[in-house]
């Protein structure tokens, strides 16, 4: 009897994993590896990586996993690997990296003193799009590399992102799918091409088109395990490895949303909030929509960069006491931290925390805020403000996208480590107002991938046949429309006032620290 299996390595921002998943979707096997240290930052606002790192983790999860699985090893039909997103390397005329990888959570900017042409300023101005364009300039790491490390920049041949490179650490070949590429590099995500040079956004990145890479659909057999990497991986060499997606587009289909009135929730590092159309509907204006791993559909999304990433956060900074007791029982923090949840009632006695960590393209100047705070507040209504805060952003993002896309949500799929959670999950369903459906793992990106590996190697004839063997439902989250109704009017008369009214603020705290010298650390 065939007994299939796809080894998928998933690659995240604060650890990696490889998982060896079935036809049914069940994950047999895995092997994580949490980084001790997942950047590093030369400057502040900086973070960078060793390219090889990722590598050697990879490398390390396939041995253990291999330990693990025994027989069923020989099993596996097919690699894929999945990744962050918007991660750059530049490699030289060999395909040897020439400098440290500059990490997505990295805030450099270029200066981009060189003036567009005047035909292309007068085009952005009268459509509205000057400050966005530089705002993009100055953020991509193509443009700050060639103005910074010039001898570097001339002797890259190839400007890829870290998917492409761990893929052809794999099987020899540089190339990516195009479901892949996010992140500032000149891709024109409606086309799911590289950009024309006569697209007017093609003047943002500094990147020639002799550096880029091909670019294949997902299910593209991009080629074999090379002897090589076999003796890095201890995979058996010449197993096909399959093209796929980034983590969050195989996530979503791991989530089984492949309909336009389905969205999935990513609760990770980075949070988000993912349609999948069948029409290209920029989430917001200017904005992208992503290119989903099916063919012809989007996925429009909306983020906040320091997500649950916060829960981190705050567990280093102020749950001392749940980490002690964490590991004397053998449980985790979170799981403590989230079982406390139930003593703070919706609405955390009116505490409120803005989780703007992170400045982006959309938010320049962002600031994370806390309101409210009373005699009656401790750090659990904190802990509370944290999830509400992310969901908040998140509902606000989902609203938005829904009346750009003239479509409607019915219901909500959820993933990443803050899934694992029942109290989170019953959180999100009331203040959407939606049902949370929680599948068979919290490890939909790795199922997703498998999924693409399956249906390419022929298991499958249909992307609902694939949802339909992979994905099961697991737990449903029915809301409470009472509580929605009062985190809806929270969310319109308080949550979405708070960070105009505080900007102004911000923009002198900035003018002030770097008067005095203070914004160096």
């Amino acid at each position: 009897m065939d007994s299939p299996l796809v080894l998928t390595f998933d690659v995240g921002t604060q650890s990696a994993r490889a998982v060896l998943v079935d036809l049914a979707g069940n994950i047999l096997f895995k092997a994580q590896k949490q980084y001790e240290q997942p950047y590093y930052s030369l400057n502040p606002g900086w973070a960078e990586q060793r390219p090889d790192f990722y590598w050697e983790i990879i490398c390390q999860c396939a041995y253990e996993i291999r330990e693990e699985a025994g027989a069923r090893w020989g099993d596996i039909k097919a690699v894929t690997i999945t990744t962050i997103r918007a991660t750059s390397i530049c490699l030289d005329e060999n395909g040897e990296p020439l400098r440290d990888a500059i990490v997505w959570l990295d805030n450099r900017q270029a200066k981009c003193e060189k003036k567009l042409p005047a035909r292309l300023r007068a085009a952005f101005r009268m459509v509205g799009m000057t400050g966005t364009v530089q705002l993009q300039r100055k953020a991509s790491h193509c443009n700050w590399i060639k103005e910074n490390e010039p001898e570097v920049w001339k002797k890259t041949k190839h400007f890829v992102q870290l998917s492409t490179y761990l893929c052809y650490k794999m099987c020899g070949r540089l190339a990516d799918a195009d479901a892949s590429c996010c992140g500032r590099i000149p891709f024109d995500n409606k086309t799911r091409t590289w950009m024309k040079k006569n697209n007017p956004a093609r003047c943002i990145f500094e990147v020639r088109d002799d550096q880029l890479f091909d670019l294949v659909k997902p299910e593209t057999v991009m080629g074999g395990v090379t002897e090589k990497a076999s003796a890095d991986t201890g995979i058996p060499a010449g197993i096909p490895l399959i093209a796929t997606g980034s983590d969050k587009n195989c996530e979503t289909l791991g989530l089984s949303v492949i309909s336009n009135d389905k969205a999935a929730i990513s609760f990770g590092t980075t949070a988000t909030i993912e349609f999948s159309t069948d029409s290209y509907v920029e989430p917001e204006p200017f904005m992208p929509a992503y290119c989903s791993v099916i063919d012809g559909r989007w996925t429009p999304e909306k983020e906040v960069l320091r997500g649950y990433w916060l829960v981190s956060w705050f567990k280093r900074e102020f749950a001392a006491k749940e980490c002690m007791e964490a590991e004397r029982t053998g449980t985790s923090a979170e799981v403590l931290l989230n079982q406390r949840l139930h003593e703070v009632p919706a609405g955390c006695n009116g505490l409120m925390l803005q989780p703007y960590f992170t400045a982006d393209t959309n938010m320049p100047f962002a600031k994370g805020a806390v309101i409210g705070f009373s005699d009656v507040h401790t750090r659990i209504h904190v802990y509370r403000a944290i999830i509400e805060g992310i969901n908040y952003c998140l509902y606000t993002g989902m609203r938005k996208m829904e009346k750009r896309a003239k479509t409607k949500i019915k219901t909500l799929y959820v993933a990443g480590g803050g899934s694992q959670s029942a109290e989170i999950c019953q959180i999100t369903a009331d203040m959407f107002g939606l049902p949370v459906v929680r599948t068979q793992t919290h490890e939909a990106c790795g199922v997703g991938s498998a999924m693409i590996a399956f249906k390419a190697l022929g298991y499958f004839k249909s992307w609902e046949e694939a949802c339909e063997a992979m994905v099961q439902e697991k737990y449903r989250y029915e809301p409470d429309m009472r509580l929605h109704d009062f985190y809806d009017t929270i969310n319109f008369h308080v949550f979405n006032r708070v960070f105009d009214r505080l900007l102004p603020l911000y923009h002198i705290t900035d003018h002030e620290c770097r008067k005095y010298g203070l914004d160096k650390h």
